[in-house]
């Protein structure tokens, strides 16, 4: 029973932060989208990149733009690995294995953070900062970017344009994740996370042995890493490791940070179309299946069978003391139900449910909350879905805000909701299909054999084509299978919905508003928010159930 009552707290203290903090934050997204104004600093960027801040943009031009602004990315990151023994703070370690840095490359630049590999021991201090830890403000921008386009798509009337790329990518850095993160930083400073460049540092144990300790500049890659619903860890032990979590305060404060955009992102989405009842309903959709999968993980890691999960008082093992089996999964679900994909417990030692309830986290497509930008865009195109299912019921022409929903918006629908699940299912049929594959996969990368093997393959690529990029931990991806698969699932997760997404607004915006009348399905009342959910919830289980019967159900019936 005390348990149970930590967890209510935990999720009430995080409930109540967020309703604090939603309209305030949502209010100064939309208004920085909205304003004509630019700021000084801004006008100079957009001299140097040669941008006419005015000029709008098609959805086929922006598309471009968020392309090639990620390919440079990544290119750039992947230099800077390669030349890291000649960069300053490379604290003497050697330039990072090309396939390894071009996989880490994507996963920065997609907003995955998947890491193949212990970070403090192959990553200077050079590489973190002006890699890893610029890509995380990048990466989040381009997602705020595509979702602001999105809304201009509802918001549009006969226009082609959808804004400009560049001036929303450089406002989203500066106005928004530039000033949040400086506040993050310094308070995770206080609350005992390190910011410093002292290298490793060997010390004399008490019993007389030496351990080597490293530094780094920690707390200010931390906080864009939970802000931007980033991800990757400075340690290799991610959050678990004191040096970035130090505290239950710490550890709430974290699970606040990448909870914070995507659930105020509602807001700025109410408020741009004109109509806050919608952004409410958009938000009681994610908020229901938040609380719904939240309470469902707890249950799993304290309903934990055997005599020594009793008595420690729920599955404690892959868990930190100092946080135990309740805040590690309440922290677990907001980072899968997020793009998150940082950990402060091992998913791989969650029971067979647990670790099941995280997998479908993911396969939601993260939209409860989602990921910074994709979590609301991701919710809207299985809106609009929802909309089209309600029209065929009733025989009339659907209609979503104003836009009519006809036979290009449906396809273009179809194909983001299948481009993920085609990825997951794919790559995780081919590691056991191909004969040679299986072998390796089995015999060097699987750290268990049976259902739960299974298992920890099908998370690694549910995690990399949602762009979530947490693991199991029990899997070696260090290897050229799925060095190779897992940088396609990345690329293709990332960019073939934003493709979709970015089409189906360009439509919307190219369209006359339709007026409202008395057959128009009402959007922002409980029985659309039930329809939206139970549409979430339908097109996940026919996709995915087969599988997950495979996997963490039949380990889970098992045991």
């Amino acid at each position: 029973m005390p348990a149970v009552w930590m967890a209510i707290a935990q999720i009430a203290t995080l409930i109540t932060l967020l309703i604090l903090l939603h309209r305030p934050v949502g209010d100064w997204i939309a208004t920085v989208f909205s304003t004509a104004k630019d700021w000084r600093i801004e006008r100079g960027l957009y001299r140097l990149i040669g941008v006419a801040p005015r000029s709008e943009q098609s959805w086929p031009v922006y598309l471009r733009s968020v392309l090639a602004f990620s390919v440079v990315g990544i290119l750039l990151v992947y230099l800077l690995q390669r030349t890291q023994e000649l960069l300053p703070y490379s604290l003497g370690l050697p330039a990072v294995d090309p396939l390894l840095a071009m996989n880490t490359a994507i996963s920065f630049a997609t907003n995955t953070n998947w890491q193949s590999y212990s970070p403090e021991l192959t990553m200077g201090y050079a590489v973190q900062m002006a890699g890893l830890a610029v890509q995380n403000f990048l990466s989040a921008a381009v997602g705020l970017a595509v979702a602001v386009a999105v809304i201009r798509g509802f918001t549009g009337v006969t226009t082609r344009t959808l804004g400009n790329f560049w001036v929303d990518v450089v406002r989203a850095v500066t106005r928004i994740l530039l000033p949040a993160a400086l506040v993050a930083a310094v308070a995770l400073s206080i609350g005992g996370v390190i910011q410093n460049f002292a290298g490793f540092t060997e010390l004399t144990t008490l019993t007389g042995g030496t351990q080597t300790i490293p530094g780094g500049p920690v707390a200010s890659q931390e906080a864009i890493k939970q802000l931007g619903t980033n991800g990757g860890g400075f340690f290799n032990a991610n959050s678990a490791h004191p040096f970035e979590n130090p505290s239950g305060w710490t550890n709430t404060f974290e699970a606040f940070l990448f909870l914070l955009i995507p659930f105020s992102l509602p807001r700025t989405f109410g408020t741009l179309v004109g109509d806050r009842r919608q952004g409410r309903a958009v938000l009681a959709t994610m908020a229901t299946l938040a609380i719904v999968s939240t309470g469902l993980l707890v249950w799993a890691e304290l309903a934990a069978g055997g005599t020594a999960p009793q008595l420690a008082g729920g599955a404690m093992e892959g868990k930190e003391t100092r946080y135990g089996p309740v805040a590690s999964a309440i922290f677990a679900a907001g980072t899968t139900l997020t793009s998150t994909g940082s950990v402060n417990s091992m998913h791989d030692s969650f029971t067979a449910f647990g670790g099941g309830i995280a997998i479908v986290d993911m396969m939601l497509g993260e939209v409860a909350p989602g990921g910074v930008g994709s979590g609301l865009y991701g919710l809207l195109v299985i809106a609009i879905l929802a909309v089209f299912i309600a029209g065929l019921m009733v025989g009339r022409t659907p209609e979503y805000l104003g836009k009519r929903i006809g036979a290009r918006e449906i396809k273009l629908v179809g194909l983001y909701i299948l481009a993920t699940p085609i990825l997951v299912l794919v790559f995780t049929g081919l590691s056991f299909a191909i004969p040679t594959v299986r072998a390796d996969v089995e015999g060097t990368s699987m750290a268990n054999g049976g259902l739960h093997g299974f298992s920890e393959v099908l998370y690694a690529y549910a995690s990399a084509a949602n762009n979530n990029g947490s693991a199991f931990a029990g899997l070696t991806a260090a290897t050229p299978w799925f060095g190779t698969t897992l940088s396609i699932a990345m690329l293709l997760g990332r960019f073939l919905p934003i493709v979709f997404v970015l089409a189906l607004a360009g439509s919307f915006a190219a369209q006359r508003r339709v007026p409202t009348t008395a057959g128009t399905l009402p959007t922002h009342r409980p029985m659309f928010i039930g329809l939206v959910a139970a549409t979430v919830l339908i097109v996940s289980a026919l996709t995915y159930f087969p599988i997950l019967a495979l996997g963490p159900l039949a380990e889970g019936l098992q045991s």
